[in-house]
């Protein structure tokens, strides 16, 4: 008998974007536990460097392109998914865009909707497909699974000029609730994590004024890392997390609960 509760040995996991950033954080999470990962990404070369990565953690993987705005792929990237497998029983929607407006009076349609093919439509494809697999499983007689959104906390903030992108993360996050409530006969959770400023390389350089800036405003007094990630991968794709549905894992080092107005030391004679 394993000592871990965490464990996911037999279990496979689908992640799209999962070659980099928070994704791959998602993904070495399940491997670590003995989970099998299949990598869903547009770039074949951060495919294989992640693949790789995750292969020296002793598991099986897989990667596959696939753009995930595209809901012909998805299809076709989840029948072959379970061709290779046999089964999934982890879908973390992580795939996504940065917004390009630089305000909501700057945002055209095209910004609006070229983001929310990805972050939205994308998300929702891959949510829906997965569960249907899931269903099918279910109806065979092995029920369960988890379906995770990685949202942010543009959910709850207000960012100017960031609307859509704010939109499709609340957007998902609510139909993550309706999966949940849909899928929870079939022992099918659902449930969203939602990040905090997380360095993935993409915000600016390392240390750098972006990082200094969070680090300043947040209670755990750092920028989130993906490695920061694992933990709550694994407890999700794991038994563990079986009666867990329809929430939002706020994983932030505390910046959601600041309030502007804080003062830090001054008002507490530091």
């Amino acid at each position: 008998m394993t000592g871990n509760l965490f464990d996911c040995t037999g279990k496979v996991a689908v992640i799209t974007g999962g070659n980099g950033g928070l994704g791959l954080g998602f993904a070495r999470g399940i491997a670590r536990v003995g989970g099998d990962i299949e990598i869903w990404g547009r770039n074949a070369e951060k495919n294989a460097a992640a693949r790789a990565e995750l292969e020296a953690l002793g598991v099986k993987v897989r990667t596959r392109v696939v753009d995930v705005a595209d809901e012909a792929a998805v299809i076709a990237g989840f029948e072959a998914t379970m061709a290779d497998w046999g089964r999934i029983d982890t879908v973390i929607a992580n795939s996504g865009i940065a917004p390009q407006a630089p305000s909501t009076l700057g945002m055209t349609a095209q910004l609006w909707h070229d983001l929310l093919a990805t972050n939205m439509h994308g998300a929702f494809y891959t949510l829906r497909e997965g569960a249907r697999h899931m269903v099918a499983r279910a109806q065979g007689g092995e029920p369960g699974g988890s379906l995770i959104f990685c949202g942010s906390l543009s959910m709850f903030h207000g960012l100017p000029g960031l609307g859509n992108y704010a939109a499709a993360k609340a957007g998902i996050a609510a139909l993550v609730r309706s999966m949940a409530a849909e899928f929870g006969p079939y022992r099918i959770r659902a449930n969203v994590i939602a990040p905090g400023m997380v360095q993935t390389g993409m915000g600016g350089e390392q240390g750098g004024p972006i990082d200094r800036h969070f680090s300043a405003h947040t209670p755990i007094p750092r920028v989130g890392s993906p490695v920061d990630f694992e933990g709550i991968a694994a407890y999700l794709a794991s038994d563990a997390s079986s009666f867990h549905t329809g929430d939002t894992l706020v994983i932030d080092g505390g910046s959601l609960i600041y309030p502007p107005y804080h003062f830090g030391s001054d008002i507490r004679g530091g």
